[in-house]
């Protein structure tokens, strides 16, 4: 046996006996932490179902991969390194790992969230992924009765606080109108439709028109005169778009109307 070996059978005896089993059951991947990723998947997939049958952007899947996937960089931030030699640098800081956390899933969240015009839309559900992220960092971190308060405490906001709101409101909320008109011209019916929209509460924010021209008899390449057009109105009130629409019907002129109205939300 040449000098090499004689000085790697002691190293390689004391790596063995140092050295966790791969699979030992023991050492950070046993029952209590299988046990605290499946309470996180079961939390998660409790808001992420809420969030589904909400029909919102992030749904099931997300919520429950985010939650399972917080609780799993917890485990490996407190059982993963307890392998790791002291090198004389000072303690390995396990909680950095969760703080790197907090700081990736604002960019899921951040991509939730997106702007149409003046309305914001998106917010509540990224809150709801960076609350998944907690809830999933507390199963993980052994503490899956503070995930379960979390999780009720989700389901009271989301669901219970919009009753609450909605019964303390003194005013109605914005509602957005977009209202469709097809109508004859030569008539001033859209100047009259516009003072209609505004005496019955509504700011135009906007105005779309579309000519329709038919064209002239005996003509090869006909420049048409305009009799029909079409314009599209976006519109912003506090009150009930049908009564404008009921009094639209009874004037002459008017040949189509289609009306599509949404109430301002953040979720």
């Amino acid at each position: 046996m040449n000098s090499v070996q004689l000085l790697m059978v002691p190293l390689i005896s004391a790596g063995r006996a140092t050295a966790a089993p791969l699979f030992d059951t023991g050492v950070g991947q046993g029952t209590r932490q299988l046990a605290e990723l499946a309470i996180a998947l079961l939390l998660s997939s409790l808001i992420g179902l809420e969030r589904e049958l909400q029909q919102k952007s992030a749904g099931l899947r997300t919520h429950t991969l985010v939650g399972v996937g917080s609780a799993l960089f917890m485990e490996i931030s407190i059982h993963g390194f307890s392998a790791v030699p002291d090198l004389g640098m000072g303690r390995f800081d396990g909680s950095r790992v969760a703080a790197q956390i907090v700081s990736g899933i604002g960019f899921i969240g951040g991509g939730l969230i997106f702007v149409r015009r003046d309305a914001v839309r998106g917010l509540t559900t990224a809150a709801t992924i960076w609350l998944t992220c907690a809830v999933g960092m507390a199963c993980g971190g052994g503490l899956p009765l503070l995930g379960g308060v979390a999780t009720a405490v989700h389901f009271l906001v989301v669901r219970g606080f919009p009753l609450v709101t909605r019964r303390l409101a003194t005013a109605p909320a914005l509602e957005h109108v977009e209202l469709t008109l097809s109508y004859r011209t030569r008539k001033g019916l859209l100047g009259r439709v516009l003072e209609l929209c505004t005496r019955c509460g509504f700011q135009v924010t906007d105005v779309q028109i579309h000519a329709r021209a038919e064209p002239e008899e005996g003509t090869v390449r006909p420049r048409g005169k305009v009799r029909e057009a079409g314009v599209v109105l976006s519109l912003e009130g506090k009150g009930s778009a049908h009564p404008l629409v009921e009094e639209l019907t009874d004037w002459e002129g008017i040949l189509d109307i289609d009306l599509h109205a949404h109430r301002e939300s953040t979720e």
